[in-house]
């Protein structure tokens, strides 16, 4: 049996995820898109601030360790609401690919060249 491609396969997970909780991206309003856009964005947050809670971070604590095990969970966690995010924005698997692709061939570019001044002209194309 030939093996799922991966991020297609997340991408049709989290659509189910989302249906199931009454989220349907398809054909959604704008304003249905920046309600979700903002809860996303807030829930990637709080996720993001439970990873920092992972790390020993306070460097007055004592106490704290490394949690190794939930930072991966947490990690997790904003993947499932980055491709809900997505989602909400009309983006296919395919489509994320395609502009991680070009992005990241911008973010070589401006390394090459210093990266000295600040130009999102060269994200049109993405």
């Amino acid at each position: 049996m030939e093996k799922p491609d991966q991020l297609r396969e997340l991408f049709r997970l989290q659509k189910a995820l989302n249906e199931r909780i009454g989220v349907r991206t398809d054909g959604m309003s704008e304003a249905d898109q920046t309600k979700w856009i903002l809860n996303y964005c807030r829930a990637m947050t709080q996720e993001i601030a439970e990873l920092t809670d992972s790390v020993p971070w306070k460097w007055w604590a004592k106490y704290q360790k490394f949690d190794a095990q939930n930072a991966r969970v947490e990690v997790v966690d904003l993947f499932h609401f980055l491709i809900s995010l997505a989602q909400v924005l009309g983006l296919s698997a395919d489509d994320v690919f395609a502009a991680y692709i070009k992005k990241n061939e911008v973010n070589f570019k401006r390394q090459e060249s210093g990266y000295t001044v600040k130009d999102e002209s060269d994200n049109q194309h993405i």
